[in-house]
């Protein structure tokens, strides 16, 4: 009642709170971003060149340096190339400079493991988050066929996967042994910041917890594909879970550039 008396109701505490946040939100102690979807129009992210440039300025105000962004390769639903990409990278640097937004960006890529990737595997060379480090994805609800053994191929032929949120694996949730394996076979892992704040539910932050408190990820990324994303991540600033991020030894800012 007193808070309607006031107009300061539940709601309305929660957005002066969200806004004070965002206005002082910075991952600069990260320096680089190593997972979003910022090229315009090649995949489920940014769609125009103006979303583009929102989404670059929103992670240069929050201190990033560095930005690697990672369209999707995946063959049935956005069939990128090396060459499609870094056209789009291309484009998008030229926009940056012509607005005065001065961070420094490359592109590598989101592996999606199906029959393709591995034929990719053999046939040119992958997209590297940094040196041959590769960042590789796969259904959220079921393993894939022969997960192991693409893997073991990825890592024959010189690379270092990166599995992208492992917390998000549905399946691996009554599974854990099964990610731990990969981390001993030499997978680095990346945690999707937002699934921290319980951005995609609670079961997720749930097992993302848990792999922090085990110093299970090597990196942290933003995945970010539009406003909305972006909104999120600002409001965790000053948060618990902002605090366990500084505390936390991501090893991101061995990427900037």
């Amino acid at each position: 009642m007193f808070g309607k008396l006031f107009n300061w109701g539940k709601k309305d505490k929660e957005a002066h709170a969200g806004a004070a946040a965002s206005e002082n939100a910075n991952w600069s102690f990260l320096g680089a971003d190593m997972h979003s979807h910022l090229i315009p129009g090649i995949d489920d992210g940014a769609k125009t060149i103006e979303d583009s440039l929102i989404l670059v300025r929103s992670l240069v105000e929050m201190g990033y340096r560095t930005i690697i962004t990672t369209p999707h390769t995946m063959i049935d639903y956005y069939p990128n190339t090396s060459q499609t990409i870094q056209s789009g990278l291309a484009t998008l640097q030229t926009a940056l400079k012509e607005n005065n937004i001065n961070v420094s960006i490359k592109a590598a890529s989101e592996y999606y493991i199906d029959e393709h990737f591995i034929k990719l595997i053999d046939t040119e060379p992958l997209l590297t988050i940094y040196e041959k480090e590769v960042l590789v994805e796969f259904s959220m609800l079921y393993e894939p066929p022969m997960l192991m053994e693409v893997i073991y191929k990825m890592q024959t032929a010189g690379y270092r996967p990166i599995i992208a949120h492992p917390e998000r694996y549905l399946f691996f949730h009554q599974e854990m042994r099964k990610l731990y394996e990969m981390k001993d076979r030499g997978c680095l892992m990346q945690l999707n910041m937002l699934s921290v704040s319980g951005y995609y539910g609670r079961n997720i932050k749930a097992i993302a917890d848990k792999l922090i408190s085990q110093n299970f990820y090597d990196y942290c990324g933003s995945d970010m594909h539009h406003e909305k994303h972006a909104a999120n991540l600002k409001a965790m600033a000053g948060t618990k879970d902002y605090h366990t991020f500084a505390n936390y030894p991501f090893q991101n800012s061995r990427l900037c550039f």
